[in-house]
Formats: C-alpha cells, structure tokens, sequence
C-alpha cells in the first residue's frame, strides 16, 4: 500500500510540476521528491513482488531440474537472494544513519534531510529481505516448490 501511495505522489508531484511550469512558476525540489518517491515505491514494493511471484527468476535452468535437484537449486538461489538482499538491507539502514548522524542534506534548494527519502529505501530492502529469508526457511522445511507457471512442482 505503502509504494501505491508513492506511486501515486509522482503522477501528484510531476503534474503539479508541469502545472506550475504553465504558469510561469518554479516550485524547488519536486523533482527531487519525485526522485524519492520513485525510489520508496520501488523498494517498498519488492516484497509483494516477490511473493506475487512477479520477480524475473532463473527458469531457463530451474524449469529443466526435477525432484531434489529442483529443491537444491531453489535453496541455492534463495539462499544467494537472501544474502544479497540482507547485505542490501544492511547498507541502507547505515546510510541512512550516517547521513542522520552527520545532518546530511539534499543538493537542491529545498534542502531536504537526506536520512528521510533515504528510509524508503532502507525499510523496503529490509522488508524484501524478510520475505526472502521466509521462503528460504519454508522450502528448507518443505514447503511446495513453485513451478515456473506457478503451479505446485513435486519434490521426490
């Protein structure tokens, strides 16, 4: 819901923005917050993605494994995924502490707290490394294997 509302708060943001440009006025920093609005839908919606199943997956080698071979390859790639998207997660949590520590501010005119757009990115990497750390546990457990179709895939 969340990156809805940043999604919808470019459209808001960029039509004022064009709207004020008619009338021969600069309104400062709503490209930026465009900016961080694209980046906070972006991240915060990782998550749902990933359980929606709307992820670009490797299924040019997963759809050719059966049985414990597919289940190997998926904890591989969950687990590497997992990795990554902690390792993600981890990096924006600190840059946003550094630049809350260190009272870091945008380039632009509107001098905006940099800790602030900068906590989108921080909680959706968090939130999508979460998810992914769930569906490693849940298929190491034994939880049915997506098919690339989306279908249930036996595991032997």
């Amino acid at each position: 819901m969340l990156a809805a509302l940043f999604m919808m708060s470019i459209g808001v943001l960029i039509v004022t923005s064009v709207i004020a440009r008619l009338f021969g006025t600069y309104l400062p920093g709503l490209n930026a917050y465009a900016g961080y609005a694209m980046a906070a839908s972006s991240f915060l919606a990782l998550a749902y993605t990933f359980k929606a199943g709307g992820h670009i997956r490797v299924a040019l080698v997963l759809s050719r494994l059966e049985g414990r071979a597919r289940w190997l390859a998926e904890l591989w790639c969950l687990g590497v995924g997992t990795f990554l998207a902690a390792y993600v997660a981890r990096f924006s949590i600190k840059m946003v502490q550094v630049s809350y520590a260190f009272g870091e501010v945008s380039e632009g005119s509107d001098v905006t707290p940099l800790w602030i757009p900068q906590l989108g990115m921080a909680i959706g990497s968090t939130i999508y490394a979460i998810a992914l750390l769930d569906r490693l546990v849940a298929v190491a457990r034994g939880a049915p294997i997506e098919k690339i179709g989306g279908e249930p895939a036996a595991v032997e």
